[in-house]
């Protein structure tokens, strides 16, 4: 066996990280508990996009625990994963993805999601809600407003990934104002 000094430090994050792994594995296979409520332990860093790597987290608290405007917490060669909060009123902003398809999930608030071949023609229009998901073809104009009175907290997939990995928008003009140097 390797002494730690003979390790290089990529050999010795390479084994902590399996170590982590094999140690959450066993923690979740013997049902080991937090004590409150019977749930797994599970660890969601807050902030740090985790994508690249093996992540298992509770989707519903980290969205509707997220305050920013968007943020990218998961983001692969092949798959993305942002949370986006919308204040009473806001909206994502009418946009069009021409080869990426999206699937949000709404999982607090209200709202409406408008969508059309054209930017002149939104011919969809559906009010949404909590526990409503959303699937956005490639090729379609869309926008999603805040109708309700408390923020409307989501999850969106892109595949591929839409936003660079690590990517926070903490408001809407942040979001804005990164379109525009694109």
């Amino acid at each position: 066996m390797m002494r730690l000094n003979d390790m290089s430090k990529k050999q010795v994050a390479v084994r902590s990280i399996l170590l982590c792994g094999v140690c959450v594995a066993l923690l979740s296979w013997t049902g080991c508990s937090n004590g409150s409520n019977g749930e797994p332990i599970v660890t969601a860093p807050t902030g740090d996009d985790m994508g690249r790597t093996p992540w298992v987290v509770d989707i519903e608290e980290i969205t509707v625990e997220n305050t920013d405007f968007r943020i990218a917490r998961w983001t692969g060669e092949y798959l993305q994963m942002t949370l986006m909060s919308l204040k009473p009123g806001e909206e994502i902003g009418l946009e069009l993805h021409g080869d990426i398809d999206q699937f949000i999930r709404i999982e607090q608030g209200q709202g409406r999601v408008v969508m059309g071949k054209s930017r002149a023609a939104l011919t969809f229009d559906k009010e949404v809600e909590g526990d409503w998901a959303i699937l956005i073809p490639a090729g379609y104009w869309h926008n999603v407003i805040n109708t309700g009175d408390v923020d409307l907290k989501l999850y969106s997939i892109y595949a591929p990934p839409e936003h660079p990995a690590g990517t926070v928008h903490a408001t809407f003009a942040d979001s804005e104002a990164d379109h525009h140097h694109h």
